[in-house]
């Protein structure tokens, strides 16, 4: 089953509850004031949670720039498409770059390496 939403907007929705599963985290510090050790522990953990979403921004960031920009048939803004198949990131239109995939339903599978050597073997 296809999710509807584009990967790089996926990425950044993961990247962004980090940041939120961080700072509650660090919140719940807060109440572990009469034990130190737990309130330094999960301060410290908050804030690798934080900084391991500045990370994954910045990952998301190089991916972007590898991604193609396509028009996108159905309401014709500019989207990129990351692999071969993807959704426009405006309309959730599915599109893909590979003629072998066109008409069919899109599957995230077929971003994975070995699909193509797999399903050529097949037929």
């Amino acid at each position: 089953m296809w999710k509807q939403s584009s990967k790089i907007n996926r990425i950044r929705t993961f990247a962004l509850s980090l940041v939120f599963i961080g700072f509650f985290i660090m919140y719940l510090g807060i109440f572990a004031h009469s034990y130190p050790w737990v309130m330094y522990s999960l301060m410290i953990l908050g804030f690798f949670a934080v900084l391991s979403s500045s990370g994954v921004y910045a990952w998301v960031g190089m991916l972007s720039t590898k991604a193609v920009i396509v028009q996108c048939p159905n309401c014709n803004k500019s989207t990129k498409v990351l692999g071969r198949v993807d959704v426009c990131m405006s309309c959730k239109q599915p599109l893909t770059l590979d003629k072998d995939l066109e008409g069919r339903e899109l599957d995230p599978k077929y971003n994975r390496k070995g699909y193509k050597k797999k399903a050529e073997g097949r037929r």
